[in-house]
């Protein structure tokens, strides 16, 4: 009896409700105990006796009435009631350990999707994106998808998928793939992450994409077929001969890339309907309104052309990416003001 009430459907919970009540009912108009069927008052008497609460403000009141209700609705109702409260707390459970096992498909849409597992370098990258997304004004939510047998590492904070392929529909439209607005691949294998970066740009190609390579070389055959992907390549070689070189160069690129202490890097695009910015009052005036260092700029948000430390005579349009140097991002920018004298 016991095995069959845990594993009975909810139609069959629901059945067997309706079978009590409309038992009790007749059970109770049997007795004669006319006050406690009437119509509002049967549906929350029955529903106080079954749940044990008992406020006993309604009671039957002959003999027959009392036998029915403690041998009968008092009984079944209870049984029927924890093996509600039973269900819906299995249930509960279930849905939460599918989300931390990342079986659940997600609804999502505008989102920041990381695809690849690399124990504490994701780790890292996750605290940093987290760091990042708590200073902006919009809080997008962050997904991570993974091939690997883990439990999501951060749960309550991030979303997380777990897939059999980086490549198949059926699995990467749990993760929102064509809706993401950024799309960050970092695997183990550079082969996974050349044919992860593929089919992310043919089911999102509005995405902004980024891929980590271990390998160089691997970069220019990505972009030979996706040139919009942005590749970063590791620069470990380059900080330690530029580090030789120049000392201290190595803390200060990890400074300006880390947003946990000091300076860091940032970048805002200039409003569509902002005015044309010379260089060189764009340099004195955010450093002057927010202690801001400009740096360069990318022309049309065209990454690859990106143009640093620009002539002081250039200026800068409309739909142009500036990047600056900062303590905070900054998120309200009076954009008239930076031209003026």
């Amino acid at each position: 009896m016991l095995k069959h009430f845990a594993e009975s459907r909810w139609y069959t919970i629901l059945g067997a409700t309706g079978f009590y009540a409309a038992s009790s009912y007749w059970l109770l108009y049997a007795a004669g105990e006319h006050d406690l069927i009437g119509n509002v008052d049967f549906i929350y008497w029955l529903a106080v006796t079954a749940s044990t609460v008992g406020y006993g403000d309604l009671s039957p009141s002959s003999s027959a009435g009392k036998i029915v209700v403690a041998l009968y609705v008092i009984p079944l109702g209870l049984s029927i009631f924890a093996m509600v409260i039973g269900r819906i707390a299995a249930w509960v459970t279930g849905q939460w350990k599918k989300g931390l096992m990342g079986m659940n498909s997600l609804h999502l849409d505008q989102h920041i999707l990381v695809i690849g597992w690399n124990e504490q370098r994701t780790m890292l990258l996750l605290d940093l994106l987290i760091r990042e997304r708590d200073a902006m004004p919009e809080r997008p939510d962050i997904v991570l998808c993974v091939k690997k047998d883990i439990e999501n590492p951060m749960p309550g904070v991030i979303e997380f998928v777990k897939v059999d392929s980086f490549n198949k529909d059926e699995d990467m439209d749990k993760a929102c793939v064509a809706e993401a607005r950024t799309i960050l691949i970092d695997n183990p294998q550079d082969d996974v992450t050349m044919t992860t970066a593929l089919y992310c740009a043919k089911r999102n190609p509005e995405a902004h994409q980024v891929a980590y390579f271990d390998d160089d070389s691997l970069v220019g055959l990505l972009q030979d077929h996706c040139p919009r992907v942005e590749c970063t390549p590791s620069v470990a070689v380059e900080m330690l001969a530029k580090a030789a070189f120049d000392p201290g160069s190595s803390m200060l690129h990890h400074d300006l890339l880390s947003v946990e202490d000091g300076q860091a890097q940032f970048s805002v695009k200039i409003p569509e309907n902002s005015p044309t910015i010379s260089v060189a009052k764009l340099f004195i005036n955010l450093k002057r309104k927010h202690n801001a260092i400009f740096i360069g700029y990318a022309p049309n948000a065209k990454i690859k052309e990106m143009v640093v430390n620009p002539p002081l005579e250039e200026t800068l349009n409309a739909g142009d990416t500036l990047f600056y140097i900062a303590e905070h991002r900054i998120n309200a920018i009076n954009w008239s003001s930076l031209d003026a004298d």
